[in-house]
Parts: C-alpha cells; structure tokens; sequence
C-alpha cells in the first residue's frame, strides 16, 4: 500500500479554513487528523502552513483531442492542468470527428485511456440531426450534452427550433449551452466589416459578438429549460445584462434539492476587459468575447453572491499563427488550464472573493452539479485529487507554457500564488516544477 503524510496543512474545504494533517492511502484520502504520526516507508510532505484545496474540477475545456491536435492533445493540456492544480476535466464535443453518437464518444473515451495526467469526462454533443441519439444517452455515461446555441465547428450548431425543444424535453442528462445568437452576430460583423474593413480588428469583437447576441440567446435557453423543466447549466456567461435572468442562491438548497437552471463564468471573464484588446488584442479574441470593465466587476460580484454557480476555463488553444491571422481570419479561443487557479487565487488577494468562494465555484460546484462521483471535495474516503497552493510569486513566462500552442494570454502577469504540488488519485502529478506522473488520471464516474 503507497502512503503519504501531508502536515501543517491550511486546507481549504466546503466553507472552512483550518490547519490539519491528511494521509494518502493508494488512491484514496484515509485520514484528516491534528498530530499524525508518520507510519514507516510513509512519504512524509510538510506543507509549512501551504493552503491545501481539493483538486479543481474544470467543467469545460477543448483540449482538441482527436481531429485538431496540432493545437493540443490529451497528453499536453492535461499536463498543463495538472501543473495548474486541476485534477479533473470535462471536455468539449466539437473534436474530429465530432462527438454525436454513443460510439463516437466510446470511443473518445478509449483514446482517452492510460494517455492523461488528469481525470476525464466527455461531452455528447448535439447537431440538427442527432436527436434520437440524444434520447438515449446513457446518463453514466456522459457528465451531459452540450448544445451550441450560436456558432461552433462544423454540423454543432442547433438552431432548428424543433430540434432544440426535442432536446429540452427528451435530454436524459444536464444540458450545457453555449448562448450566442448567430443572425445578430453575423449581421453585425457584416456591418463592421463595411465600416472598417481592413482596420478591422480585435478592439471591435466585443461589439461584433455583442451583449444582446448572448442576451436574446440565453433568454431563448432559459425558456425552453423552463417549459420542459429541463435540467439546464449555461456556460461562460460574461455580460452583467444577464445576470438578472438567474437564480439567486447556493446551488444546493437549505432543503437539499438543488437548482435547476445554473450558470457559469470563466476566469479569462474575471481578469481581463476591453481595455486589453489594445494591448493583446487576438490573444484575447474568445467567444463569447470578452466585454466591458463593468460587466468584469459585475461578474465577480455575481460570483460571490452565488448568482453564478461554478467557476471553469473554456481552456481553447490556438497556434502562434493562427493567432496572428488577421482578426477577421484568427480563431478564436484561449490557453488557460495552467494558470487559471492562481489567475482565480489574484481575486482573493484582492478581497473580491475567498478561497473558500474559489474553492466552491472551481471544484465543489462542478462536482454536485454533474454527480461526480467521490471528487471535487476534501473527504475522507475520496478520492486523493488534491493540489497544495503557496503564498509566494510567480510571474508567467512563455517558455514554461506546457499547452501545446506554446503561449498564454497571461504572459508577463504576476500572481500572488504557485501550484506547490499536485495529487492526482493519490499520485503525485506535478512537484511544483515539473509534472512527475502524466498518466495518472482516470476516466471519470457518475453517481446518478
């Protein structure tokens, strides 16, 4: 049996902040105990007062894996996550060939095996054309489907509107959105095209893929999830317009039941605004896009409020190249997996929310949300996923980048936190410099 003590631990879990020590026995957390006392052969880790969290549970990511894998794979982005402390990742349907089927995703999952430093789930996706596929989801499958309400890759994008209220009514399984309305936003780039056309750039996306675009499209979800009480999770919401539209409250109730319709924001939403377009300009080109300081204050407060349930990535590398297309031409998406802890850590230091509140959105909520079964918590008897946060600074260098696209748009940002280690199933996954285990993640359960 592998045994590691980890003492003088601060752990940070479900609310509370306390020092305690935690044994790691095989794959499993055995004990949180005051004063335990190592055992022989025991590998012994004092944290020296290290805030100890429980691994974070990245509930959307494109790690390009199978199709588009000269912009990330498996392998890469999980070491990437891992190095920035989350153990456990749900990944995307629109790869290649997209994921619209029970054997596609079977398959997904296969490819998946004995190749990732993290713990994995994957989407079903949904098309115009793979409703019955959908009926039939087999809910241990899949942590839900994901429906592209605006523009995707490919046949993902769903705007048959009898197809969408066949998927609200039938979908055995969360369904996950993507809310942005295609017609205003192509109508609207054709407009700024005619009015800058060359000089077109990054400076005018906000406007291109605009408020009222996810506004009309979140609204239309809303509705749908509504009338069919369907069990509906809206992704990276990033204006403050649509913050009115949900609930306020724990994503767990006082009487245990939980909300229905629960909403998310992504780091990238928490640190930047339109004022970085002038200096980063493509590299921070994502859709939805990336919107006003107010909308950035707003969203932190909605965050701590508990308007928005879970905190995630959207983790979507792009090349070096593909990046410096002009903006028209340049695709869009962010490397964010390895720093998105810190980046999320920077808004504690900064009194906006606490590590108990990062904690919560980042790896409690995602857990509850889709029935993840044993992670996401510091429990005994689950699962060691576990990553050790120091108060020491780091700045973000390109070269120690691990995303296959080799650059992120945090670059020359300094932040108040490191990712120490990394406990990924009970191994030891990064030490703080490099990842040690890129193999020790697991196909992920759901208990529903």
């Amino acid at each position: 049996m592998s045994s590691t003590l980890i003492t003088n631990a601060r752990i940070v879990n479900e609310g509370r902040e306390f020092v305690a020590d935690l044994r790691i026995e095989n794959d499993r957390i055995a004990l949180i105990g005051d004063a335990l006392a190592a055992k022989p052969g025991e590998t012994v880790r004092d944290a020296q007062g290290a805030w100890l969290m429980p691994g974070m549970v990245d509930d959307q990511v494109h790690f390009r894996d199978p199709g588009l894998t000269h912009k990330g794979d498996l392998a890469t982005e999980s070491r990437a996550a891992v190095a920035g402390g989350i153990t456990s990742f749900m990944d995307m349907p629109n790869t290649v060939p997209p994921t619209l089927n029970a054997d596609v995703l079977e398959a997904k999952y296969a490819n998946a095996a004995g190749r990732s430093a993290g713990n994995y789930g994957f989407y079903m996706g949904a098309s115009n054309d793979n409703l019955e596929h959908i009926k039939v989801i087999d809910p241990l499958a899949t942590p839900g489907v994901k429906v592209f309400m605006g523009a995707s890759t490919g046949n993902m994008l769903v705007d048959d509107p009898e197809v969408l209220d066949g998927i609200f009514a039938a979908a055995p399984v969360p369904i996950i959105t993507h809310c942005e309305d295609t017609p205003m936003i192509d109508a609207m780039m054709a407009k700024y095209q005619a009015e800058f056309g060359d000089a077109l750039s990054a400076e005018q996306h906000p406007d291109i893929r605009c408020r009222e675009a996810c506004m009309k499209s979140t609204l239309l979800a809303l509705e749908l999830a509504k009338r069919h009480d369907a069990r509906l999770h809206v992704l990276h919401i990033s204006t403050a317009d649509e913050l009115a539209l949900f609930e306020r409250g724990p994503l767990i109730r006082a009487d245990g039941t939980r909300k229905r319709i629960t909403a998310e924001t992504c780091v990238h939403f928490l640190h930047f605004d339109r004022a970085d377009y002038a200096t980063l300009g493509n590299f921070i080109k994502c859709n939805p896009a990336i919107k006003d300081e107010s909308d950035r204050l707003a969203i932190l407060r909605a965050l701590a409020d508990d308007v928005l349930d879970v905190l995630a990535t959207d983790h979507a590398p792009h090349t070096l190249e593909e990046k410096q297309s002009p903006y028209a031409k340049a695709p869009s998406g962010l490397p964010l997996v390895q720093y998105a802890l810190v980046s999320a850590l920077e808004r504690a230091h900064e009194g906006a929310l606490t590590r108990a509140q990062v904690v919560q959105k980042f790896a409690h909520a995602p857990a509850q949300l889709f029935d993840v079964k044993d992670r996401g918590f510091i429990r005994e008897g689950g699962y060691a996923d576990l990553v050790l946060v120091e108060s020491l600074p780091m700045t973000v260098k390109r070269e120690d980048v691990l995303s296959k696209c080799g650059w992120s748009p945090f670059e020359g940002q300094s932040f108040h936190h490191r990712i120490a280690s990394t406990w990924v199933n009970g191994e030891l996954a990064w030490d703080g410099k490099s990842v040690v285990n890129a193999t020790a993640g697991r196909r992920m359960e759901f208990a529903r």
